[in-house]
């Protein structure tokens, strides 16, 4: 995503400055060209030296240095870059930035700069809360081309702890990614079911299967980076979705079969899409038992169970023709027969089919092997890869 890629990064003069010849090993690593300016504070916490080591090119600090590539560096560089990022981002910076201040070489460097500009906040958390820092955070998120990170919350270099901290070199990196790969789902919403459910017999115990939820947790994932504002209504597992820090995924946790079901009927209305990838039950038991139930002494015990929603088939029935609607099909013998059949009776645009009977292809793997089945009866099967890919593939066919 990055290979190829032009980057500026712009360091201001604050502590998290230490942090950034990590930014830009992250940014190299990736295969990314990184250029580097600073303001003359920035330069009491990291030296020209090391920046200039990781990045392999001069750094500019100065606006009039004889020693600069062109006599307009601050034109040259924004033509030269795909992205500009500036971290750790001041009180002074920003407010430079809001007020088109350019007297540095990095003000300067950010006016000139019509693509995109990532902005990694990074101050005392009563700077933070100033009405005038955030009235600045304000102007700049309102410019077409930027975009301000939140900021962390934590320990401070001044002894307290609160709001604050720059978010740590990865997050700046992964939003990096994000603002360079194209994004087709951008202003699109998206619901995603994932996981197990549990079906309580009684406090202690309850009906369940395998699942894990990697596969919806995968698509949740993806499609944040697409720029899909994303609903993961998420079963009980222990897995949780890579936090996305340009398009938060909405987790609503839910249990059983009729949780899901609730939070799925809740949501659809208001989506343009929903990827219905959960192992739901079937049935859940009729009565559940108020206090654990006890062994009998009876060779056999009985529980009564009674069929659950069908959460495809019910939103099928409301989907409008504006809305999107894929299922899945998990299945042990006769998977396209199935799978067919589930397509056209839940009213399903597509519906990924996989099998148990292909290694790798199960609950809780890593890898999926699957077959899309669109309304128009054509098929196209993928081979083994892992979760992430599948991911990928599905997506590339509904949009």
């Amino acid at each position: 995503m990055l290979r190829g890629k032009k980057i500026i990064v712009g360091i201001s003069g604050g502590i998290a400055a230490y942090k950034i010849p990590e930014l830009i090993r992250l940014l190299k690593k990736a295969g990314a060209e990184v250029k580097v300016t600073t303001t003359n504070h920035a330069l009491e916490f990291v030296t020209p030296l090391v920046l200039e080591t990781l990045s392999g090119n001069k750094v500019y600090t100065d606006v009039f240095a004889t020693g600069n590539d062109h006599t307009t560096e601050h034109i040259s560089l924004p033509d030269w870059a795909d992205l500009m990022i500036v971290a750790p981002a001041t009180a002074n910076i920003i407010g430079k930035m809001a007020a088109g201040i350019a007297d540095d070489a990095l003000s300067t460097t950010f006016l000139a700069m019509r693509k995109p500009v990532l902005v990694a906040p990074a101050m005392n958390d009563k700077m933070l809360a100033h009405p005038a820092v955030e009235r600045n955070l304000q102007i700049i998120s309102g410019y077409s081309n930027c975009t301000v990170l939140p900021t962390a919350e934590g320990f401070l270099a001044c002894g307290t702890t609160g709001k604050g901290r720059m978010v740590e070199p990865i997050a700046i990196f992964e939003a990096a990614k994000d603002i360079l790969t194209p994004q087709p789902l951008l202003g699109k919403k998206l619901l995603i079911s994932a996981g197990p459910t549990q079906e309580k017999i009684d406090p202690v115990r309850y009906i369940s299967n395998y699942s894990t939820g990697k596969m919806g947790i995968a698509i949740a994932e993806e499609a944040a980076r697409r720029g899909a504002q994303v609903t993961l209504i998420l079963g009980p597992t222990a897995l949780r979705p890579e936090h996305n820090l340009l398009h938060p995924i909405e987790v609503v946790d839910v249990c059983s079969a009729m949780e899901m079901y609730e939070a799925a009927m809740a949501h659809f209305p208001e989506q343009d899409m929903a990827i219905l990838s959960a192992a739901v039950a079937d049935y859940r038991v009729r009565e559940v038992a108020e206090q654990k139930m006890k062994r009998e002494h009876t060779e056999e015990m009985t529980l009564s169970l009674v069929q659950n929603p069908d959460i495809a088939a019910s939103l099928g029935a409301i989907k409008r023709a504006d809305q999107k609607l894929i299922g899945f099909a998990l299945e042990t013998h006769n998977a396209m027969q199935h799978g067919a059949d589930k397509l056209i009776r839940k009213n399903l645009d597509m519906i990924v089919i996989n099998s148990l009977q292909d290694t790798g292809a199960g609950f809780g793997c890593d890898t999926n092997k699957i077959t899309l089945l669109f309304r128009s009866g054509e098929e196209k099967t993928f081979e083994l890869k892992s979760k992430q890919d599948v991911a990928k593939d599905i997506l590339d066919h509904i949009v």
